[in-house]
């Protein structure tokens, strides 16, 4: 029970940085109605923003972890939101009116383009920083010397995941900026004819999951203690499985499957075979989708006619 215990807690910290990065995905797949496939790239471009700001608070002496973090996450979250914007104006808004491969297979292309740069610009090897969060409880000794532990790291991650759905959720359903997403999402054409700009409210949309993906990346190089170019590629497609299963579109539901997905591979890793996490993260995912194709939370498309 103390091993289930420790891989339930690093399975939910695992969830929670998939979660942050499906809260993207399902966020423009609900207004536009396509996938952002260079979404996880832009979760990489985050991580690379923490640490190259990281670096450079370091380098002018600054030793204040709480204030190091919150530059750190200020910064990450800007530069990287303006990425969001840019590849919304470059692979969406020029293609919103063609047929509904070519955005799709634009943000293809952006995806190649980002993780590309990152190469050339940061370059291929592993990018590792040292602990910047330690310390961490002890929840349980059991009488075989195993120690259930959490780490301030892992706290800092829950808690962030927590307060940024709180904020969004609370965006999304009070505020005028939620009130444009909800009327994009049902009509574009009856929300421009209500005074809505649609063009600004789907540029928002972009601009809001690229900097939920950069604090991702942020939670990332805290817990791991590392970046490198080619990371957001297999935590696109991890993000991408979590909002499919928890029902694209569904804000609740993102969360939802990144918790899942989280779980499912640090206990598939723990009791079976490390190599065959993604098979069985990938199974469940097709299985539910066979009782449930809207996923979880998802709700039934309905026809406009």
């Amino acid at each position: 029970m103390d091993y289930l215990a420790q891989q339930l807690i690093n399975g939910l910290v695992l969830g929670s940085i998939y979660g942050l990065i499906a809260i993207g995905y399902t966020m423009v797949y609900g207004i536009v109605g396509m996938i952002n496939f260079a979404h996880g790239d832009i979760f990489m471009i985050g991580g690379f923003i923490a640490l190259i700001t990281f670096l450079v608070l370091v380098s002018f002496g600054l030793t204040m972890v709480p204030v190091i973090l919150l530059v750190v996450l200020l910064v990450s979250m800007a530069v990287t939101a303006l990425y969001g914007w840019t590849v919304e104006r470059i692979a969406y808004r020029p293609l919103r009116q063609s047929f509904r491969l070519a955005p799709m297979l634009s943000a293809i292309g952006m995806s190649f383009v980002l993780m590309n740069f990152a190469q050339v610009s940061q370059g291929a090897r592993v990018k590792p920083v040292p602990p910047i969060v330690t310390g961490g409880y002890t929840l349980h000794e059991g009488s075989d010397g195993f120690v259930v532990q959490i780490s301030n790291v892992q706290i800092l991650v829950v808690v962030t995941t927590v307060l940024l759905l709180g904020i969004f959720t609370w965006m999304v359903s009070r505020t005028r900026l939620g009130r444009d997403m909800r009327a994009c999402e049902q009509d574009q054409t009856m929300a421009a004819l209500l005074g809505v700009d649609v063009d600004r409210t789907i540029s928002m949309t972009f601009v809001i999951g690229a900097a939920l993906a950069s604090v991702a990346g942020m939670m990332y190089l805290l817990y791991y203690g590392l970046v490198d170019f080619f990371m957001g590629f297999l935590a696109g497609i991890k993000a991408f499985t979590a909002a499919v299963l928890g029902g694209i579109g569904s804000l609740p539901g993102a969360m939802l499957g990144g918790l899942l997905i989280g779980l499912i591979e640090t206990l598939w890793s723990a009791y079976f075979s490390v190599e065959y996490k993604d098979v069985a993260a990938f199974s469940i995912l097709i299985i539910v989708l066979i009782f449930m194709p809207t996923g979880l939370l998802g709700r039934p498309e309905v026809e406009k006619v």
